[in-house]
């Protein structure tokens, strides 16, 4: 069973078409990337998944039926705009953000000790919001989020204001939850946490759905069918004995060759490695997938 559905969802703002008959599946135990460019309705399906907003039409169902307000308490939401009050200390704003999520006062405290000491912040607690850096107060903002171990997580740009470090503890931290069984939706800009971090992704421009589905079968299915090819050998021989076009051939920078061949039709790589054995010291072969970074760029130009 899925942990959230929408099905043809429809919300508009006056003469704005926001989301335009949009429908997206999460699975269970997964990371789900929520893709596209800025203003393309992810904000907008993420508040109505969180019951914020209605839509015009359509339906959200919640560990498979109709969701209710009781369900927002087994959600975790992230925004991509902050809202921690600046002239409160951080221990009383995590507190408070705690008690809201339900959790006692003793538990609330054991939980916000346990976290502020795995993310370093311990000594922050008496300071005032205002005095945090954006990273200091993003790490605030995530384990208030996250405190009350949510079944479903809802993360809205959430590497934003981290540096390289922080961005990996905050990686390795949405495995470990995934890993516990929670399910996670990641909308990011940032193409190398969806390739690293998410199992499935949907992709949304100008309101509409525009690919959804597991990421290395899209990653696969926007492929050239090309495969690259490291090679020691006296000088650089006929790829085309091998049934496969030669697409670029350069020198690599170990001093062997590299090659990078298209494959012909109904030609696989097992058998075009076959086809090479004999000829060359393969190095390395591997299948050329593209980058997600590539997809998005291609399918919302």
């Amino acid at each position: 069973m899925d942990v959230i559905t929408c099905k043809s969802v429809v919300k508009k703002f006056n003469d704005f078409t926001a989301l335009d008959n949009v429908s997206i599946s999460v699975p269970r135990g997964s990371v789900f990337g929520l893709l596209g460019p800025n203003g393309a309705g992810k904000t907008t399906l993420i508040r109505i998944m969180n019951q914020i907003t209605m839509p015009d039409s359509g339906e959200v169902f919640f560990n498979g039926a109709p969701i209710k307000q009781e369900d927002i308490a087994y959600i975790g939401y992230l925004p991509e705009e902050r809202g921690l009050y600046k002239k409160m200390k951080v221990g009383d704003q995590a507190m408070y953000l705690a008690r809201l999520k339900g959790l006692s006062q003793a538990d609330a405290k054991k939980e916000l000790k346990h976290w502020f000491v795995k993310f370093g912040i311990q000594a922050w607690w008496d300071k005032k919001i205002e005095e945090l850096s954006k990273g200091m107060a993003q790490k605030v903002q995530f384990i208030t989020t996250v405190l009350h171990k949510p079944s479903l997580l809802i993360l809205d740009e959430p590497f934003s204001g981290f540096d390289p470090v922080n961005v990996q503890i905050v990686r390795n931290e949405i495995l470990e939850m995934k890993a516990a069984g929670a399910s996670i939706i990641l909308s990011t800009h940032n193409m190398e946490s969806v390739e690293e971090l998410c199992d499935n992704i949907a992709l949304i421009n100008k309101s509409k759905l525009i690919i959804s589905g597991g990421l290395d079968d899209i990653r696969r299915n926007h492929g050239k069918n090309e495969v690259e090819v490291i090679y020691r050998a006296g000088g650089k021989f006929d790829f085309m004995s091998t049934g496969s076009f030669v697409s670029a051939v350069q020198d690599d920078a170990k001093g062997g060759y590299r090659a990078v061949l298209e494959l012909q039709s109904g030609k696989s790589s097992s058998q075009v490695l076959r086809d090479l054995a004999p000829l060359t010291d393969i190095v390395s072969y591997r299948e050329l997938v593209p980058r997600m970074n590539d997809i998005f760029i291609k399918l919302v130009s």
